[in-house]
């Protein structure tokens, strides 16, 4: 990944940009270019604690297009230190994460969420597979890459499964003329297990190496 740097209320802050290029199809729950779709870019911008702007796609995307990125592309934030991005790989497969845990949480809790926009998020996960997967698939891969990440915070001795604003982002290849996509990414799967390891480590990594509470 390439690191950028912008400026925010004053503050010169990095962004990390992948330039995937054609051929790609990704999965994402991010802000800017979520759901499933060919995209050519993955942009992971840290932005200031306490970030208060409405309009974060809309931010992201200028962010984008002032690093030079162009065509339809994934944009996330995270109010974490992205120059401290943990880095995994299995078997072809790719993981690139950021953590931050200062507003950590159980998935299932007996408070209501907040209404109105989320604040940034604080553990962001990009995985590239070099395989061609099914809708079904890339939405299975999804799924995996966050089973990892509960089982890395939890290993690592964090009483949580993750912050209210975790977003993910799994890339797979087009499929070429002729070629049939892999229809599982489960943990069990051979790619779904490529990933879960590459995530796991990148997460455990990333965790063990959080400098505590923001």
């Amino acid at each position: 990944m390439e690191r950028l740097w912008h400026v925010e209320d004053g503050i010169r802050l990095p962004a990390l940009v992948w330039r995937a290029g054609d051929g790609w199809r990704m999965a994402s729950s991010a802000v800017l270019g979520g759901g499933i779709g060919e995209r050519a870019w993955v942009l992971n911008a840290q932005v200031p604690h306490g970030y208060r702007r409405t309009d974060p796609a809309r931010h992201l995307a200028a962010l984008a297009h002032r690093a030079g990125a162009r065509g339809a592309g994934v944009g996330l934030m995270t109010a974490a230190d992205v120059t401290r991005c943990a880095h995994a790989a299995d078997g072809g497969v790719e993981a690139a994460v950021t953590v931050g845990l200062g507003v950590s949480t159980w998935a299932a809790s007996p408070e209501d969420g907040e209404a109105g926009p989320p604040p940034a998020g604080t553990i962001n996960i990009v995985v590239a597979v070099p395989a061609a997967l099914t809708d079904a698939a890339l939405v299975n891969a999804v799924a995996t890459a966050t089973e990892a990440k509960v089982q890395a915070l939890l290993e690592a001795g964090h009483d949580c499964s993750g912050t209210p604003t975790d977003a993910v982002c799994v890339a797979a290849r087009v499929p070429r003329p002729g070629e049939e996509p892999h229809a599982f990414a489960g943990p069990r799967s051979p790619w779904g297990a490529r990933l879960a390891r590459a995530v796991h480590r990148a997460v455990l990594a990333g965790a063990a190496a959080e400098p505590g509470r923001r």
